[in-house]
């Protein structure tokens, strides 16, 4: 069954600083943490990984990790496809002054037309291991409609 990884990476990181703070390496080989999400979501059976973008990253978004994740894709059998956010592409209106992305619902908009299977939705910056990739996709493969994962703090 085909399912899809839906990576949220247009966000500026205004609070971040200078960079893109989603391309940012993370360890001493220069991995990102994206790198850890899609090989946990390959592993857990994802095969379809869909970066959401900005259409004025896609230069250096695919210098730093995408063309370099496709070929691991293809390895592993996984398709990857863009879908570009865009302030301008919602339903209304956008407020006078507004330049960011509207956030998680406006970006699943945004991937639409590409999305056809059963997806699991995160931010490009965020760590979720391997645990909730294997726990969602058992159920996106077994009829899931809708979930979501969250983790216990200790």
């Amino acid at each position: 069954m085909k399912t899809t990884l839906l990576i949220m990476a247009a966000g500026i990181g205004s609070r971040f600083g200078t960079g893109i703070k989603q391309l940012e390496p993370v360890d001493a080989s220069n991995r990102i943490i994206m790198d850890y999400s899609i090989h946990d979501a390959i592993e857990a059976g994802f095969n379809h990984v869909v970066f959401i973008i900005r259409k004025d990253i896609e230069k250096e978004f695919k210098e730093v990790i995408g063309d370099r994740i496709a070929a691991i894709c293809a390895d592993h059998q996984v398709t990857v496809d863009y879908a570009f956010q865009d302030s301008n592409d919602i339903p209304g209106t956008l407020p006078e002054g507004r330049t960011k992305p509207w956030g998680t619902g406006q970006a699943v908009l945004a991937a639409k037309n590409i999305l056809s299977t059963p997806f699991i939705v995160i931010n490009a910056d965020d760590y979720y291991g391997k645990e909730g990739f294997r726990a969602v996709h058992e159920y996106l493969v077994n009829g899931g409609k809708s979930c979501m994962a969250g983790f216990v703090l200790k």
